[in-house]
């Protein structure tokens, strides 16, 4: 309850300070001697329920922490307590738990006999039923804290959150799309994708789904693609994940491959932060504003418009969870560069007594028209041992095809950690030929903390000529060409296999270090040779960034080649961001940039330009440049990004002195409800739903662009599952007629939902009404209540009483003592034009109440 600065005078208020903090002493009892607030003590309420601090009971909404770590913040019933009367801050209440709570906080209730045989309903303390336990409320922060002894609580990691916490989400309809395209002198060129889904309880139902047009030179051509179907959900006993339908097999023993079929396997995300993997991160260096494409399994998976310099794609869809990355990135001057990232895990350990598995059968399916979709079966199992030793195997089977493998890892400690296995496999090739061979995997990682650097190595070793995978096999050429389309409609290589020049050896290597107050330098690398041939695919960069007085720059320096293809392509490029705060503090949101590139056919350009950010949540970005090549000549460009709650705009203008291009792009997300329909900004995999009834138009903090729309609802995508996420509401952006309770909520969600965050709102008129009884105003302290809102506020001096969310006409039951002569009730009726105001002043009389 906020209370205006005119709802005390200074002397009331300075003795309503003196009568809390100095109660007048009788004897062994303390109470409030009501002659300090009015020398009219009947003018003044009944406030022995005061006495001693005590608040009333009832139920309150608290953040809740055990043992130091923050669990949730919920509704909390609270009774009286002669324990908790003897704590001044506790408002003299204790909690009462139910057996649900006491389950959710991590206790062992089978080992205590008072919880064991506890029924759903009951009031437990834990004070009585668990011997040590600690309970403090801190009335005035409402806060709650739980401190129990480890002997009392479940053995689980320590950020475990317990499954009674998850939340499946809500039913919904979800639909996320990202549309691109490109227009200028020569051709047009379009890119839709949509991500469909449906939500019900722990069922996820989802289509991935691609559509490329392009229009140049009297060539029109569209195709349709579908990328991926699937149902999914959750088996949470296991702690597992069910997928039926288009899916990708895990690349920890073999190479990750697309399926539709049936897939169980573990679920990482299931467990603590302490037993996560890996994720890619696609860089790159475009010589002139550029389109990028990325394709796994064959599928196009993300596409969008860079602009010139190095970049670096850390958001890459859920669908694409495993399987090398091939990276094309077209060049504004028509040139095309392509490489491999490869996507590759560190090595293979799990703590000890964790066994972690992955089971599949189905059809092999990629976006490759060359090869044939042969049924096959997959099973590997991991285990943790004693001392930081993992054990792992399984076997990958077709009718062509039969591969077994075993390995095992080591945590070495200060020394990192390694793992080391084994693969044979005996392969059908498409001539009808029989080979068999081994593959040797060695993989390293270590972050060596203390110098801010983290390390990992990976190597294969094809020790015979017969070693080919499941990919290999299902081709049905011995070697050929993999056609596509680019942005003019030309047919263009795009993959080239030949299953003579089979795989020798294979080299990756990634580190990263963080020179503290000089900057940071990263290198990657991979190479994969061949027995037949010397050619070998390489792929090679290093970059270095820093920053001075706010001024950053990078250095960065890419090199890749591929069989198949003639030559190799080479890029330099230096990048320069000077923000004018460095020159006048008031320019905080706008810099300068400058950017060169060079690549090893002699080609080189530049750009200088200027960008920045607009708006009040700075959700506008724009960029203007000028710049020229060695090929095209003079060069500029232009672009601009909105981030809104309804989704997220791109437009971007490039020039030179042959042709000129426009580009967009628009993104969103579509969710239906129960409540209606909400447009968000482009939806992740997991989403919360913020419902808040009225509440126009408000922010949701650390959250860009995010506001409630006009009904008070809004999506925040990228959830954290099996994690709490924080949602607030920042409060300073509702207007005069909205209150909320408690702005912030938490939620767990489960893998793919949709999690609703409720918001208990009040819409109405913020007042500071008089109320009088008779000739008099009613006692000072007397509880008040809207009786059909159930706002609740307590009087003030000469009657006044703060309300927030008030209707504009209703009724208010005043009441200064327990028993009914001790109650009236006040109609009132305001202007439609108090919705307008910050605080609206009016009186009301009040009346005998019944």
């Amino acid at each position: 309850m906020i209370l205006p600065p005119q709802f005390f005078s200074p002397g009331r208020l300075a003795f309503s300070v003196l009568a809390a903090f100095y109660p007048v002493v009788s004897g062994a009892e303390r109470y409030f001697n009501p002659a300090f607030l009015s020398a009219d003590t009947a003018g003044v309420a009944d406030l022995s329920r005061f006495e001693k601090g005590h608040q009333s009971p009832g139920v309150y909404r608290v953040d809740i922490w055990r043992n130091n770590e923050f669990i949730a913040t919920q509704d909390q019933r609270f009774d009286t307590s002669e324990h908790a009367a003897a704590q001044g801050a506790s408002g003299g209440l204790s909690p009462c738990f139910s057996l649900s709570e006491v389950k959710r906080l991590g206790v062992n209730v089978q080992a205590f006999p008072a919880l064991a045989t506890s029924v759903q309903g009951d009031c437990i303390d834990l004070r009585e039923a668990i011997p040590g336990a600690e309970i403090t409320f801190y009335f005035s922060a409402m806060r709650l804290d739980i401190n129990l002894p480890q002997a009392a609580m479940h053995n689980r990691a320590r950020g475990d959150i317990p499954p009674e916490e998850w939340d499946d989400g809500i039913p919904a309809a979800l639909l996320n799309y990202t549309f691109t395209g490109s227009r200028s002198s020569a051709n047009d060129s379009y890119f839709l994708n949509l991500q469909n889904g449906l939500n019900y309880g722990p069922w996820r139902l989802r289509n991935d789904s691609a559509w490329n047009s392009s229009n140049g030179d009297g060539n029109h051509a569209h195709r349709w693609k579908n990328i991926a179907s699937w149902l999914q959900r959750a088996i949470v006993p296991l702690k597992s994940e069910l997928v039926a339908g288009d899916s990708n097999t895990s690349n920890e023993l073999f190479d990750s491959l697309g399926f539709r079929g049936l897939r169980l396997f573990s679920a990482d995300m299931m467990y603590p932060d302490s037993l996560q993997g890996y994720a890619p991160t696609v860089r790159g260096i475009a010589r002139t504003p550029a389109q990028l494409t990325i394709r796994q399994n064959g599928f196009v998976i993300y596409q969008s418009y860079v602009s010139a310099g190095p970049f670096a794609v850390t958001d890459l869809n859920q669908s694409s969870s495993s399987g090398d990355l091939d990276v094309t990135v077209e060049e504004k001057d028509g040139s095309v560069q392509e490489y491999t990232v490869p996507y590759a895990t560190v090595p293979l350990l799990q703590r000890e007594g964790r066994i972690k598995y992955d089971l599949m059968a189905g059809d092999y399916r990629s976006g490759n028209d060359q090869q044939d979709s042969p049924f096959f079966a997959q099973g590997t199992i991991i285990g943790g041992l004693p001392r930081g030793y993992t054990v792992y195997g399984g076997t990958q089977i077709a009718g062509r095809y039969k591969a077994f493998a075993a390995g095992v890892g080591k945590n070495l400690g200060e020394l990192g950690a390694l793992s080391f296995d084994v693969t044979h496999a005996r392969s059908q090739l498409t001539d009808d030929s029989t080979h068999q061979g081994e593959a040797l995997r060695f993989m390293y990682a270590k972050s060596l903390s203390q110098y801010d650097t983290h390390i990992q190595l990976l190597a294969w070793h094809y020790s015979t000529q017969g070693f080919y995978t499941l990919s290999d096999v299902a081709y049905r050429n011995m070697e050929g060409y993999e056609y596509d389309e680019n942005s003019n409609g030309e047919q263009v290589i795009r993959d080239y296999h030949n299953l003579s020049n089979n795989k020798k050896r294979r080299l990756q290597v990634n580190l990263t270090h963080n020179f503290a107050d000089y900057g940071s330098l990263y290198i990657s690398g991979s190479q994969q040779t061949y027995w037949n041939h010397n050619n070998a695919n390489l792929w090679f960069q290093v970059g270095y960034a820093d920053a001075w007085h706010g001024i950053s720059y990078s250095l960065s320096w890419s090199w890749s080649q591929s069989p198949g293809f003639s030559g190799a392509e080479q890029i330099a490029a230096l990048n320069v961001s000077v923000p004018l705060s460095a020159f006048n503090p008031s320019h905080n949101s706008v810099y300068v940039r400058f950017n060169a590139n060079r690549n090893s056919n002699g080609q080189n350009s530049w750009q200088s330009g200027i960008g920045g950010t607009l708006l009040e949540g700075r959700n506008l970005s724009y960029n203007v440049n000028q710049g020229s090549s060695s090929t095209n000549g003079y060069s500029g460009s232009a672009s601009t990004h909105l981030q809104a709650a309804w989704g997220a705009l791109s437009m971007g203008y490039n020039y030179d002195k042959t042709q000129h291009e426009y580009n967009w792009q628009l993104g969103g997300g579509v969710v239906a409800h129960a409540d209606g329909v909400t447009f968000s900004q482009p939806l992740g995999d997991t989403n919360v739903l913020i419902k808040a009834p009225g509440a126009r138009g408000v922010r949701v903090e650390n959250q860009t662009g995010i506001v409630t729309d006009w009904r008070g609802y809004a999506v925040m995508p990228y959830a954290t599952v099996y994690r709490y996420n924080r949602i607030a509401l920042d409060t300073k952006t509702m207007n005069h007629n909205t209150d909320v309770e408690s702005s912030v909520s938490n939620v767990v969600p489960t893998q793919g939902a949709l999690v609703r965050a409720n918001f208990d709102t009040h819409i109405g008129v913020r007042a500071l009404l008089t109320v009088m009884r008779g000739n008099r105003p009613v006692p000072f302290g007397s509880l008040v209540r809207e009786i059909t809102s159930g706002v609740t506020s307590m009087v003030g001096e000469d009657g006044q009483t703060y309300l927030s969310g008030l209707p504009l006409r209703g009724k208010l039951l005043v009441q200064w003592g327990e028993e009914e002569p001790s109650r009236c009730v006040a109609p009132y009726s305001l202007p439609a034009s108090s919705l307008r105001q910050a605080v609206t002043m009016a009186s009301a009389r009040c009346e005998r109440k019944g």
